[in-house]
C-alpha cells in the first residue's frame, strides 16, 4: 500500500484536503483554485513520484495568500505524517533541478527540527494568480509543518516561471530521496536513535 497520510483542516479562510502517498507513481489530482499553485503541485507530485490528492477551499476573493499558505501546512502535516517514524529512510535528500534558464538547489534533511533556508529571487509580483512572495511562505509552512530542514538556493535563472517550477521539481526530487529506503539503516539513521 505505501507510506501514506491524509490530513484535512477547517478554518474560516480555507477548508483543505491532502492525500499523499510517498511511494506512489505520480498521480496527480489537484484543485486549489490558483491555477499556478495547482501546476507546481502537479510537478511536485510527479517527479517526486508522490501519489497527490488536493482540495482547497479558499477565501480567494480576498487573496491568495491563505491558500497559498495553509495548502503548504496541511501538505506539510501530510508528508510529517506519511514518514511515519523515518526508521530505515535514507533522511537527507539533494538535487540541482535545472529548467531551461533557471538553476536551484534544494537540500531535505527529515530531522524533525523545522528550518527554511530560501534565496529565490523573482522579478514580477505574481505568476498567474500566486503572488511571487507567497512560494516562500509555502515553503515555510511545508517546512515547519513537516518539521523538516529545507534550503532552496536559486544558482541561475531569469524566467520567473521556471525559476518556480525549479524550485518545486527540485524539492520534490530531493524529498523522494530523504524519504527513500536504505536497506541498511535497521533503526533511525541518528546518532540520538530518534528524530
Amino acid at each position: 500500500m505505501g507510506r501514506t497520510a491524509e490530513v484535512s483542516r477547517k478554518t474560516k479562510e480555507t477548508e483543505i484536503q491532502v492525500f499523499i502517498n510517498l511511494d506512489g507513481t505520480g498521480k496527480a489530482e489537484i484543485s486549489t483554485g490558483i491555477g499556478f499553485l495547482d501546476h507546481m503541485l502537479d510537478c511536485f507530485s510527479r517527479h517526486g513520484l508522490f501519489d497527490l490528492n488536493v482540495t482547497c477551499h479558499g477565501d480567494l476573493h480576498v487573496d491568495c495568500h491563505h491558500t497559498a499558505e495553509d495548502v503548504g501546512i496541511v501538505l506539510g502535516e501530510a508528508i510529517g505524517k506519511a514518514c511515519g517514524d523515518k526508521a530505515g529512510i535514507r533522511r537527507y535528500g539533494n538535487f540541482m533541478l535545472p529548467m531551461d534558464d533557471a538553476l536551484v538547489l534544494c537540500a531535505v534533511d527529515l530531522s524533525g527540527r523545522p528550518y527554511l533556508s530560501y534565496d529565490v529571487h523573482f522579478t514580477v509580483p505574481s505568476i498567474g494568480e500566486l503572488d511571487t512572495e507567497m512560494i516562500h511562505d509555502f515553503f515555510y509552512a511545508v517546512s515547519y509543518s513537516a518539521g523538516m530542514n529545507l534550503h532552496l538556493k536559486q544558482i541561475d535563472g531569469f524566467n520567473n516561471h521556471h525559476i518556480a517550477e525549479a524550485c518545486f521539481k527540485g524539492f520534490a526530487k530531493a524529498l523522494d530521496m530523504a524519504a527513500g529506503r536504505e536497506e541498511r539503516i535497521s533503526g533511525v539513521w541518528s546518532t540520538k536513535g530518534s528524530l
